[in-house]
């Protein structure tokens, strides 16, 4: 007789498998059946770091010293190293000692801030469309989530009046994300002043979220540019994307050493640290001059272009002046919804573009086309798919 197996404990039930996890499952098997799959559905970048970063890295593990447990905090090199970053590209001047905290990515600084600051019941404001850790973390954490509205007639910007009416005495938290993914949405100095105003009324702490900063975008802004921001912002940046590092894990986030050291109380309870020769590479990458990023867009305009040409013959509108590692169109009315259309795209021309109803319901009428692909790959789908749904 089979025991009965032990149940996982209920906030399991709260959360679903990433839907990205699932689809690469999904097309794995497609490929293991000789399907060639072409994947421009995922934001991981297809190209290196630049060679110093490697040489760096390299350098770093042929020292035997560098292979023990690191501090919970990172090495001062490192933090030395973002603080210059957000001061020369960001125009914020933040203390290393305690204003700065590395984390091994900035997917688990979503999860550490929100088991530091949200008690269970308290609401955390997220984007719909947006980034669906947002609201996954929210719930682990014992939360509850709070979806503001983003919207194209809106310009994908929240609309503070609307969030106000509704009601905010149970808010905790604020997630905001520019430039923005899906959309490509860039925010402005003002969009940002009245975020912080907002924040201040309310004693609400507002997390942006910053990974895209430098993709395809040269207006350079930071949250904690705003005066006053320290007292109510927290923002989290990465170097997976700006930086090639996406498999390497190295992120961070900036704010208030009372913010820092909550955080570090729940981070220090759940890892032991980063590889120190990673913090090394790191410590390079951000020191990069001008000329990295300007070539990286060069890469990404051209492909860019491509994916341009791919969404007119899917028939999607699309701005032309979005930025980050992404375009983001409208599918024609006729095609039903994102979700519909893109398994048809997946099922009938084998290329994996992501439905925006995956970021949230505003999203049901979206594609997403990724950037992390070469041209010739981006124009090879662009051909299947006018040879296979005959567009």
């Amino acid at each position: 007789m089979k025991e009965d197996t032990i149940k996982p404990a209920v906030r399991t039930s709260l959360v679903q498998e990433y839907y990205f996890s699932r689809k690469l499952k999904q097309i794995a098997e497609m490929r293991q059946q000789g399907l060639n799959v072409i994947n421009l559905g995922i934001g991981s970048p297809d190209l290196p770091p630049s060679m110093p970063v490697i040489d760096a890295l390299y350098s770093a593990t042929a020292n035997p010293a560098n292979h023990s447990y690191q501090s919970y905090n990172g090495i001062p090199e490192l933090r030395n190293a973002f603080s210059e970053w957000y001061s020369t590209w960001f125009n914020v001047e933040l203390s290393p000692a305690d204003e700065i905290l590395p984390l091994i990515g900035s997917k688990e600084g979503i999860m550490h801030i929100s088991m530091a600051f949200l008690n269970p019941g308290d609401e955390a404001l997220i984007p719909n469309p947006g980034y669906p850790t947002y609201e996954a973390a929210t719930k682990l954490a014992g939360g509850r989530v709070r979806y503001y509205d983003l919207t194209e007639e809106g310009g994908w910007l929240p609309d503070i009046d609307r969030i106000e009416a509704a009601g905010v005495s149970n808010v905790k938290i604020m997630w905001v994300n520019y430039p923005h993914m899906p959309t490509g949405r860039k925010a402005s100095h003002e969009v940002f002043r009245n975020l912080i105003c907002f924040a201040e009324k309310h004693k609400i702490l507002i997390v942006n979220d910053n990974p895209y900063s430098f993709i395809l975008n040269d207006d350079y802004l930071s949250l904690l540019a705003v005066e006053g921001a320290r007292k109510v912002a927290l923002e989290l940046n990465s170097l997976s994307k700006s930086h090639n590092m996406a498999g390497w894990r190295i992120g961070m986030v900036g704010g208030h050493a009372d913010y820092i050291s909550a955080i570090v109380r729940i981070k220090s309870n759940m890892d032991s640290g980063m590889f120190k020769p990673l913090q090394a590479a790191a410590v390079t990458a951000l020191r990069s001059p001008g000329s990295w990023y300007k070539d990286l867009n060069n890469i990404y305009r051209s492909r860019r272009n491509s994916a341009e040409e791919l969404m007119n013959t899917l028939g999607c509108s699309f701005d032309h002046g979005q930025s980050g590692l992404f375009l983001w169109g409208k599918i024609p009315s006729f095609r039903g919804d994102g979700e519909e259309f893109a398994e048809q795209i997946l099922n009938d021309a084998y290329v994996f573009v992501t439905p925006g109803s995956v970021f949230g319901t505003n999203g049901k009428n979206y594609l997403r086309i990724s950037l992390c692909a070469t041209e010739a790959i981006i124009n090879e789908a662009n051909d299947r798919i006018k040879h296979k749904l005959q567009l």
